[in-house]
This record gives C-alpha cells, structure tokens and sequence, in this order.
C-alpha cells in the first residue's frame, strides 16, 4: 500500500478483455486460496467442456453475477486436490453427469463442499440417486437454472459464515485494534478511494457486472460527508464493498483490511451518527430500554452442541445484520432448512438478542431507509460486538419437515467480557505506540505483515520532519529488516537510531537502552555473540538506571542475554537468564500474553539443545497454547510453535509425529505467505531432515531440492541458507555412500560460507567438519583430520573452553583415528570430549550416549570386550531413561551390545540383542539401513554359530535392503560381499567365494583409496580362496 498525503483525482477501471482471459486460464494459473474476496467460489468439473465456445463464454458471464471466482477443471484429480488445499472458503461445485456418481462420494465430507449442481441432459437417469447426497441441490438440465440456484444459495452461505465462536478467537483483538486505529487516522480520502477501486478492479478483473459497481462506487462515492448514509447503503448493496468488508474481517486479511480502512471507518462512523439521531428522542424514557432483533441461521448439530451453551459468549468480528421482524429470521432458517435432506443433522438456531439501551459499547442503527433490503425492518450493529448465550430451549416450525430449530437467547454485553482477553487486548495496545499510521505500522508488524509494516515506516520516514520521527521509523525499519532476515540494512537503520539518539538523548535515557537492546538482536541473529552479548550488557546497564526494578524491559533483557549464552552453548547460565525473564513476564503480563510464550519457547530450546526432550516439549506445548489464545491463526510464530515441536519428535526418533507437526507448520504458512517466502524452504528442510533420519533418501532430496529452489529465487545467490540446502543435500549423498557427491555438495555450500560470513563464524566450523567426514568416509584420513583441524581452530577462538560444540571436534577426531587404527589418539580424543561434556551437561544427559558408544567400538576394536560392553551399557542406560522405547538409537545399541557378545562367544546373549534390535527396527519407521546392519550382524553371529543357512538368510536380507537403498556399488556392499565370501570359504563353495570376494575388492577399489583397511582384508580373504 503506497500512502500519500497529496490529492489524488478519481480513477475508473480499464476493463480487460473477460472473453479472452477465460480462454486463457488453465491449471496454472488458479486463484491462489487467500486472492479471494468473496466467502465461496464455484468450481466446475466436465471431462469435456469447451471454453472457447459462445455457450461456456456465456454461462460463465451469468454465473459471475453471483461468484466472482470460477474455476473450471477437466481432470477430477486436479480439481480434487485444489478443493482439499481450501481453507476458509465454501465450494459450490457444478459437476457433469457422467462424473457425478465415481466423484460425489469421493468428495460429499469435505467440510469445504457448500453445494452441487449436477448438469445434465438425462434427469431422470440420476434423480433417485441424487436423494442420497445432501449436498446435491438438484439435477440440471441447462445453466440458467443453476444460475439462479447459485444465487439463492450464495445469500444462504453468506448468511451461514457468520462465525459461532464459544470463545473471544485473536483475530477480534487485532480487528478490534486495527478499528481503533482507522477512526485516529487523518486519510487521504480521495486516494484512499483511488486505491480501493484499483485494487477491487483487480480483484473482480473477469466479473463485468462487479466493474461496473466498482466504476459507478469510484464516481459517486463521498466517504460520511454529506449526511447521505451511503456507507451503509454501500454495504448492504452486497455486492464487492459487501462482501471483501465480511471476508477481511473474518479471515483477518491485512492488505484487504488495509485497502477498506477508509470505508470501514466511515459505515462505522455512519452507524454510530445513525444510532444518535435515532435514539437521542428516547434517552429520557424510562420506558424504552431495551431492543429485540433476531438473526437466523442453520448448522449442523455436532456444532450447535459444541459451541452453544448457557453463559458462555459470542462475539462478531464483522459487522452483523438483524431484523426486528422474528418472522424475517425465521424465513432464513426456513429456506436452509428446506434445501437440506432428513439425514444430514442440519439445524435451526434462532438467535433472541436482547439489547440494553444504556450500554454504550455497541453502534447499532435501523436501517430501514437505507438499506437494499427495505422490507426486514434491519438493525445493523457495527463490528465487535459480544454478547453471553441466557437461555437456548427447543421450538417447532410447521413447514420444516421436523426439523429442529433451537432458540437461543443473547444479550448485549460491554466490551468483551473476558478478562483474559481484555487484559491482552490492553496490553497490546499500550505496546502499539505512537499515534496514526505509527500504529498502524506497529500492529501490521505484531500480526507478522512485515512487507505492509515495511511501506507504512517508508512513507512515515519520507514525511517525517524533525529527528525524533526519523529515529522512531529507522527503528521500526530495522526491527522489520531483521524479521525479514536481512541483517545488514537492519544493523544499518539501527545504528542511525542510535547516532540520533545519543545526539539528542541522556546517556541513561530508556530509549537508548532499547537501541543496544535491538542492535544486540540482530548480532544475535548473525551469530557474532560477543557483540551481541555487549550489546544487550550495555542495553542492561542503562535499565538498571533508569527504570524500576519490575519494569517488563528487564525481562527482555534478561530473555535475549539468555539466547545468546544459549547460542554458545552456556546453557545453565542461558536457562538461569530465560527462567529470570519468564518470571518477570509471569508478574506483570497477562497469563495468555505472546512474550510469556516466547519465554517458553526459549526454555524449552535450551532443553532441547540440552538433550532434555520431554522438558523441551512441555515447554514447546505450552507456549503454543498460549499463541492459539493470542495471536491470529495465520501468524508465523504459531508455525514455529509447530515446528519446534516437530524438531523435539524428530530428535526423539517420532517421525510420524514429526512430519504431522511439520505439516500444521506448513499449513499456517501457506495461508500467510506467498509460495516462494524462505520459511516455506525452512519447513521443507525440516521434512526433509525427517525423511533422511528415516531413510528414505529421494523423499529427503525432493524435499531439499524445494526447498532450494525457494531459496534460489527468494534470496541473493550467496546467502548462507544456499549453504545450508547444499550442506542438508550433501548429507543425503553421504548417507547413500555417494561420498564424491557429498564432497561435492558439502564444498559447494562451503564457498557461499566463506563469501556470505566472517572467518570464525561457526557455521563455517560445521562446514570444515563436513567435508573432514567425506574425506574420512573416503578412507583420506590426513585430509580429514586438516578439516577437523580447522573446525577446532574457529570453535576454539569463537567459543568458551568448555562449549558442547569443542567436545564434538573432539569426537570427530576420536571417530577419525580408530578408523586410522590409532586407539591411544582415539581414546585421548574421546577422553578430552568426555571432560567437557561432564562441565556442560548433567549426569545422564542423551549427550554422552554418543561419546559411550565410540568408546566402545574402540574396546571392541582393542579385543577389551568387557570394556567395550561397560560403555555399551551406559550408553544403553541413558538412552532408556532419555528416549522413546522405540527409539532408533536404542535399537543400534542393543545391536552393538549384541556383536560384543557374539566376539566373547555368547551366541545366545547375542542374538537376545540383536532381535532386541529387530523388534524395533522392524516394528517403527526406522532407517531400512540400520535394520541392514543389524541383519548383517545377525548373519555374522550365525556364521560363527556354524549355522551357515541361517547365516545366509540374514546376509541376503541384509543385501536386499542395501542394495535397494544404497545402489550396486556402495561401501556397504562390499562388506556383505565379504562375509558372503567367507561364508561360501567355509562351506567350500570356492567359486561362489571367489565371485563375491572380486565384487568386494571390485567396489573397494572403485569407490576406496588403494591402502583402505577394508580392502586390505578382502585382498587377504581373495589369497586364501586362491590356495584352495
């Protein structure tokens, strides 16, 4: 939205060419679900339609006069998946006959399906079948008639999406806001007109009747001058102005709700100025205190049951028509009643609204003059409206068929009633500062509408006349450049506020402290901690001065120190910070405020990273909780709530739940954001984490390549989420055995590293440790530990000596040098790893598992056995009390502790454990792969058990999967090919040794350096079969 304080002449529509644009448009260019502004849209389905034809050009024409949007499908599928991806619209659905029998039952439950309209020459052949279905209004013999039912229907389901809500939802907190601020704003109203008929062209560019009315409103359109009532009039006209003003308000829909301010603050004004004449006659009249009006309405009666009940409260965000006439209400109910069928538990709800005159909280205003619908005797309230359900009892009608309809009687209430609401809606608006569109700047950016925030501070900062404005909008700018990501122009508008401020300020003035408060912030989010740990130190210093020891601010303060300590690893003292600032934000906000969830959010990040995973999900769920009370459905920061949680269940080895999670998180965005938004490709890589745990490769790469492909266009070609898709991407590859395109990937997003970040920026340290792995998996050892050298180095200067982070250098190293067959430097490494760890974590954190696990492959290497299983066993024990009883990792020890076993020759200790293993693997969604090496070891126990026929059974299911899994020519292959080559030695079975030994050393030698380990004994076993 572009706001200019200069008049601006009326404009009219350019008409575009509706004939050709209906010939045009195919599947690609469907109308994305939140481009429309009416509450339904009509969908039509026909394997054989002609659009170039007179008859379609003309039937769309007619059903245009009713619904704006139209899409017309030829593939069921296609029009199935786009219906199921519809959120808060209804569909009416005109389907051809010869599809109507496969598809209706297909698609009858979708709550999105409103109605269907079966067109077809053979009435007869589907009219007794049609009774079964009671979304199907009737059989069709031409459009006009469909038309006309269409219309009927359209007025019933604006009426039916009034929203019932036994609770006060957000988005009336935010409508409510965003009301209170259109009424201060100074508008421009002729632009504002200007602006509002371009984008309502857009909106209805195919619908020639709507551009008429939207030419004819660019004309004759005075805003409340005059004292001509034409908001109302305009509004009750339903057309364009009626329905974008209802879809907005419901939906929360920012660049609607901002394009109508104007308007809605004019029928706002209009209904107010209306209530006072009319009712200024009556004040004195004891009397006369209170109103009766009636809305009508239908519902299913598992909604009924479960939103209306006694003393619990109803509130409409939008404006609400009723009538003083019970017999109009009645009429509605009667005709949804009609149309629906005796099965479908389809009721009728009379709503009684009882209204006292002396409540002052409400505008409301008899319209009968005014309005289109002259006859309904129409009492119009304005928005926000909330009134408590007295008393529901059951009455009869005789023309509905039986049918229930149900009375509920309302009453007015003042204001809305909820505490906890009201306290919120409070507290957000003393933390919306300034006056005008400041506010209005200030809100968009708490409903997460960074890009609307953006232009609003744009246009303040060109106006703004004196450095005190100037400041206050390069703030706000920065604080929406670091949402945004872009933390560079973010450091940049904030340290202008701050050059302002200590030219213009005291050094221990609050707003100063706030300046270093959010230049901290986006150091925090560039990973330079020391700055921002100076920062928020130094925001901290001036508080401590300056404000009273309970002040919220402190609470920020303390809440964004603990990130950083978090950020680097201090994690007692990062959770010590955030518990300081939850407490703070437990005193002095209400109990549903979104900072108390940001507080959660951070503590249970703190246990997450401590490996603490039960803690971290009470956390996660609670401050997810906490945003469905306070923020609007759409809002990014419920995505994250959803997200998070989908990181512990996958940390957890739960990636059903995960995914599940993952896809609430990507719903939330596909409301809120365009399809190419970079936290679109952060849900992607999300899944596609979950997919690579589960081993399911080429789902984890389609998945990384979405994501990439979002990154490509929405972001600068070297910005360091590039090296992150590329780093997730090479892990894959890794995973697959496919080392040289790991390496290559892995090198790939190490350049965009080294152009996009400073040198010892840590994720630079990740990239050095990944690559150190290629080169290790490759058998190169010397260049893999000149990698984890290099990791060391930045950690080491970047962060604390007893950093998490140092302790995994180490075991990178550790890993390193038992491949090297060097156990002295493997359990010197593993020892330093071991002390960090025991300074950073508890007793018994998940941490260590990994660390216990090495030291007993290293035990076991060393031929120490009873070593080797004391670490197994600790390991296993951690794991027990940290993890899920099905977790995948358990079932890797319990294979471990079993391969222990069957080198001590306790065969049936060994296969004890090993099916231990199996029982999860094969039971769960794990990686194929770790069930692979767990048959391997099972065909290893058997082999030695002399019991070669089972031996083989596992050896071959091993391959199997590895095969399918990995390709013919991966490392892990030539492992079974070994094994199957000692197996077929002993047996005697020289040719069949002979084969596999040559596929192993084949392998090895394409995809191994010449002096790997691995092939020196496969060249040992081949000299054996060899002397036979």
């Amino acid at each position: 939205m572009v706001i200019s304080t200069a008049s601006s002449p009326t404009i009219l529509i350019r008409r575009s060419n509706s004939d050709t644009i209906i010939g045009k448009r195919d599947r690609r260019h469907r109308v994305p679900a939140q481009e429309i502004v009416q509450n339904y849209l009509l969908i039509w389905l026909d394997e054989k339609i002609d659009r170039s034809t007179d008859d379609f050009r003309n039937s769309i024409r007619q059903l245009r006069r009713t619904v704006n949007t139209i899409e017309v499908f030829h593939d069921t599928d296609e029009c199935i998946g786009y219906m199921s991806q519809l959120q808060n619209e209804n569909s009416f659905l005109i389907i051809a006959g010869s599809l109507c029998e496969s598809v209706v039952p297909r698609i009858h439950n979708m709550t999105q399906l409103y109605s269907i309209y079966v067109l077809c020459q053979k009435k007869a052949k589907y009219e007794e079948w049609a009774k079964n279905w009671s979304k199907v209004k009737d059989i069709f013999v031409e459009i006009d008639s469909i038309c006309e039912s269409v219309r009927q229907t359209a007025r019933e389901c604006d009426e039916d999406s009034i929203v019932i809500s036994n609770q006060i939802e957000p988005s009336f907190m935010y409508t409510q806001l965003f009301k209170e601020i259109i009424l201060e704003i100074d508008f421009d109203e002729q632009k504002e007109i200007n602006d509002l008929v371009e984008y309502a062209g857009k909106k209805y560019a195919d619908n020639e009747k709507e551009l008429k009315v939207i030419d004819e409103f660019a004309q004759k359109y005075q805003g409340h001058l005059g004292g001509n009532n034409q908001p109302i009039s305009w509004y009750t006209r339903e057309c364009f102005m009626y329905h974008m003003v209802n879809k907005a308000l419901c939906t929360l829909q920012v660049e609607t709700l901002l394009k109508m301010g104007m308007f809605i603050r004019d029928l706002h004004q209009n209904i107010q100025k209306l209530h006072s004449e009319q009712f200024y006659q009556i004040q004195n009249d004891s009397s006369i205190t209170t109103l009766i009006v009636y809305r009508g309405k239908t519902m299913m009666e598992e909604d009924f049951k479960e939103k209306i009940k006694q003393g619990v409260l109803m509130s409409f965000n939008n404006f609400l028509s009723t009538s003083e006439e019970r017999n109009v209400a009645m009429g509605f109910i009667s005709k949804g009643l009609k149309k629906s069928t005796p099965d479908n538990n389809k009721i009728g709800v009379l709503f009684k609204m009882k209204i006292d005159r002396s409540i002052s909280s409400a505008s409301f205003a008899r319209i009968d003059d005014i309005s289109h619908f002259e006859t309904e005797k129409e009492v119009l309230f304005s928005t926000h409206t909330v009134f408590r359900i007295q008393h529901i009892t059951e009455i009869r009608m005789m023309d509905t068929d039986a049918k229930k309809i149900w009375q509920v009687e309302l009453t007015l209430t003042n204001g809305s009633d909820d505490e906890q609401l009201s306290a919120l809606t409070e507290k957000i608006r003393e933390e919306i500062t300034g006056t005008g569109w400041q506010t209005m700047g200030c809100l968009l950016w708490k409903l997460g509408a960074n890009d609307k925030a953006e232009e609003v501070y744009k246009m303040l900062l060109a106006q703004a006349s004196n450095q005190s404005d100037k400041a206050y909008c390069y703030n706000e700018l920065g604080l929406i450049k670091t949402d945004q990501g872009d933390y560079q122009n973010a450091v940049e508008f904030l340290k202008k506020t701050l050059d302002i401020y200590e030219q213009t300020l005291t050094p221990n003035h609050p707003d100063l402290a706030t300046s270093y408060n959010n230049i901290g912030w986006v150091y925090n989010n560039m990973g330079e901690y020391s700055k921002a740990l100076s920062s928020y130190e130094r925001s901290l210093e001036i508080r401590k001065i300056a404000l009273p020891p309970t002040h919220s601010d402190f609470a920020q303060s303390y809440n964004n120190i603990g990130l950083v300590y978090n950020n680097m690893g201090e994690y007692s003292k990062a959770l010590e910070f955030h518990e300081k600032a939850y407490k703070i934000r437990e005193k002095t906000l209400p109990p549903s405020h979104p900072d108390l969830a940001t507080s959660l959010d951070n503590i249970g990040g703190v246990y997450s990273n401590r490996g603490e995973y039960s803690k971290a999900l009470s956390s996660y769920e609670r401050s997810l909780e906490i945003r469905k009370i306070a923020l609007p459905p759409t809002h990014s920061d419920s995505a994250q709530s959803y997200n998070n949680i989908g990181l512990v269940h996958n940390n957890m080895g739960e990636y059903s739940k995960a995914l599940e999670f993952y896809e609430k998180s990507h719903q939330i965005y596909e409301k809120a954001l365009s399809p190419n938004h970079p936290d679109f490709a952060t849900v992607f890589s999300n899944i596609g984490l979950v997919h690579n745990n589960m081993g399911e490769y080429s789902k984890a790469l389609e998945f990384y390549e979405k994501s990439h492909q979002i990154y490509e266009k929405a972001l600068p070609p070297n910005h360091p989420h590039l090296a992150t898709v590329f780093s997730n991407i090479g892990l894959v590859h890794n995973n697959m055995g496919e080392y040289s395109k790991a390496l290559e990937f892995y090198e790939k997003s190490h350049q965009i590293y080294e152009k996009a970040l400073p040198p010892n920026y840590l994720d630079l340290a990740s990239s050095f440790s990944n690559i150190g792995q290629m080169y290790q998996n490759l058998g190169e050892y010397s260049k893999a530990l000149e990698f984890y050298e290099k990791a060391y180095k930045i950690r080491e200067k970047t962060l604390p000596p007893s950093h998490s982070d140092l302790a995994v250098s180490r075991l990178n190293f550790a890993a390193c040098y038992e491949k090297m067959g060097d156990y002295s430097e493997t359990l010197e490494a593993l020892q330093t790893a071991l002390q960090i760890q025991e300074k950073v974590f508890e007793e018994g954190n998940q941490a260590f598992t990994s660390t216990y696990s090495l030291f007993g492959r290293v035990y076991r290497n060393m031929k120490e056995y009873s070593k080797a299983l004391d670490y197994f066993q600790k390991c296993l024990a951690i794991e027990q009390k940290t993890l899920p009883a099905k977790h995948p990792h358990l079932a890797l020890t319990y294979s471990n502790i079993g391969d222990v076993h069957r080198l001590e020759g306790c065969y049936e200790m060994a296969l004890l454990f090993h099916q231990k293993a199996l029982n999860i693997q094969e039971n769960s969604r794990c990686n194929p792969l770790d069930c692979a090496t767990t048959y391997v070891n099972l065909g290893e126990t058997y082999r030695e058990m002399k019991d070669y026929t089972t031996a083989m059974t596992y050896y071959q299911k091993g391959m199997e999967i590895r095969e399918k899994k990995l390709g013919k020519n991966h490392p892990d292959l030539d492992i079974i090919y070994h094994n199957l080559a000692k197996l077929y030695l002993i047996t005697q079975q020289y040719s069949m040794a002979m084969k596999n030994v040559q596929q192993a050393i084949k392998i090895g030698e394409e995809k191994l350096p010449g002096n790997h380990p691995h092939l020196v004994d496969y060249r040992e076993t081949l000299e054996k079969i060899r002397k036979m």
